[in-house]
């Protein structure tokens, strides 16, 4: 029972450290932030936070892994689908769901001091996944095409993203990965496509 405790206040702790950076992060970049400051919009005491960090850099570093996992988790099935046709609409709602369970992060990240090598890592990841599996979907594709493909596609979808934040995120995950796969396959005709069905 104690440790279930323990493990209770950690998670709460953390999400307090965790909200209070990226709070602060969306006003100015990484080196400018001081643990006294963070603690003190935490609420927090500074042996509190180094009982869980070294630095600040490692803050980042962990919060950034934790949702690394958490889309990886997501495109297992992509990852596993032999034959390169797993639900890609269920895949793509993971990863809708993921980015809203870290949206703190992700508007961080897609603003002024966000670690734009995070982001980096996250698309460079997604490109990789979609040259081996679009080659296999389309096969007279070459990967050049695909890579451009995908330039295009992951460019839409942070511009997608980037509009889902600014409207709270009031759009569920399903509902906003349904329109990314619909814009991905039908492009302007999706805007017509309730009038075809």
């Amino acid at each position: 029972m104690k440790t279930s405790k323990n493990d209770h206040r950690t998670r709460v702790t953390k999400a307090l450290i965790r909200k209070a950076f990226t709070t602060i992060l969306r006003n100015k970049p990484i080196q400018s932030i001081s643990i006294k400051e963070l603690c003190e919009i935490a609420e927090i005491n500074r042996s509190t936070f180094y009982l869980h960090y070294t630095d600040i850099y490692d803050l980042l570093n962990q919060i950034e892994e934790e949702m690394f996992e958490g889309l990886k988790a997501a495109l297992k099935p992509v990852v596993e689908s032999g034959d390169g046709t797993p639900n890609y609409l269920t895949v793509t709602t993971e990863i809708f769901q993921c980015i809203k369970d870290n949206a703190d992060l992700c508007i961080v990240t897609l603003g002024s001091y966000g670690d734009k090598s995070f982001a980096m890592r996250l698309i460079d990841y997604g490109r990789t996944l979609c040259i081996e599996n679009y080659g296999k979907l389309y096969k007279n594709a070459t990967p050049q095409q695909i890579e451009y493909f995908y330039a295009f596609v992951s460019s839409g979808c942070i511009g997608l993203l980037q509009k889902w934040f600014d409207d709270g995120l009031v759009v569920t995950p399903a509902e906003i990965a349904s329109m990314a796969e619909n814009l991905m396959l039908y492009g302007l005709g999706f805007l017509e496509k309730d009038k075809r069905q």
